[in-house]
């Protein structure tokens, strides 16, 4: 029950004293976030951007919208019956496709697909243990996906589809390494899971002595943890990785309890999450999301502020001040974020 404290309680309250109000870039740098009014006061932790028109949001209260026209309007296309549910993390494959994951304990941690556009939702997946707690959703391609639920009998807990969502299956524990005291994944941006690749996923991690990612080379069958330079505590760790492909990697976190603290919050790789080295400069705070952008840049953002490297994650420029949770760009270059208050916003 502490653990569902932490992230369901503890980060909404921490976020909401925060400024929501966004900046203009600092002169010179040429981003800005356009903010998209979606009518509705969710706060979206998870976001599937698909394309320059197509995006997906989903969060509190059971909320779930599509967007097919750049951001202009917003579709509600939420599940029935599930305001008591918070979808933190969604897969989008197209306008049609999407995979929404909500968290808690027992039956709360739920996974539900539409294949019309969210006209209609299938319940594909309900959690019967009261020990997991489900936080975040990550697809390879169109049939093959993880997802992620914090330790239950001392190791992480792995559900894993073959066929777009439809159905899951609890993978064996034998190959996943044990989870240190207090170690858990944090279900603030969807980005605790990721992947590149056909067959590379990594699995962030805090709440314990040190804060580690998790590396599996074959769809989450087995499991090597790396230490990375983050801070970690109960209210510290990596909260999110990108990968640029199964070798370059980035990892954003630090303490949701002090965000605008950002020491030992971030940590790049090379070689696949098997070492990480700090920054020269990093994000004036702590950052919840992260993403690639185009081949050596990389977005970041948190409820402090909006961060960009234009050098693999070397140096980091801040180029807004309002808050976001989560961040994803799209292979033909269009970037989204969302948070607090029902704020998404597209990439100027």
């Amino acid at each position: 029950m502490k653990r569902a404290l932490t992230t369901a309680v503890l980060v909404p309250l921490a976020l909401a004293l925060l400024p929501a109000a966004a900046s203009a870039a600092p002169e010179g740098h040429g981003l800005a976030w356009t903010l998209s009014p979606t009518g509705v006061t969710a706060q979206f932790r998870g976001l599937s951007a698909v394309s320059r028109r197509v995006a997906w949001v989903s969060g509190s209260q059971g909320t779930v919208l599509r967007t097919t026209d750049g951001g202009k309007s917003w579709r509600n296309v939420s599940p029935p019956d599930v305001a008591t549910l918070q979808f933190r993390d969604i897969q989008a494959f197209d306008a049609s496709t999407a995979v929404i994951l909500s968290i808690g304990t027992g039956e709360d941690s739920r996974v539900y697909r539409t294949t019309d556009g969210g006209a209609h939702w299938t319940e594909t997946f309900r959690n019967t243990d009261p020990n997991a707690f489900y936080d975040c959703v990550a697809f390879f391609d169109r049939r093959h996906g993880l997802a992620l639920s914090d330790p239950v009998d001392g190791k992480f807990r792995v559900l894993s589809t073959s066929d777009g969502g439809a159905s899951w299956n609890v993978l064996p524990s034998t190959g996943m390494p044990p989870a240190l005291d207090g170690e858990f994944a944090f279900a603030a941006s969807g980005q605790c899971l990721s992947v590149a690749g056909g067959r590379d996923a990594w699995v962030a991690t805090g709440g314990g002595a040190q804060a580690r990612v998790l590396h599996s080379r074959d769809r989450g069958r087995t499991w090597t943890a790396s230490v990375t330079p983050l801070a970690s505590s109960g209210s510290a760790g990596v909260f999110a990785t990108a990968f640029r492909d199964p070798h370059t990697g980035v990892a954003v976190g630090g303490d949701f309890l002090n965000p605008t603290n950002g020491v030992d919050a971030l940590g790049l790789t090379r070689d696949a999450g098997r070492t990480w080295t700090e920054p020269a400069t990093a994000p004036a705070g702590y950052r919840s999301g992260v993403t690639w952008w185009k081949h050596d840049a990389l977005l970041a953002v948190g409820p402090t502020g909006s961060d960009a490297s234009f050098d693999g994650g070397h140096h980091w420029r801040q180029f807004d001040a309002g808050t976001f949770d989560s961040v994803d760009c799209t292979p033909d270059g269009a970037c989204w974020a969302s948070g607090a208050q029902g704020r998404v916003a597209t990439l100027g």
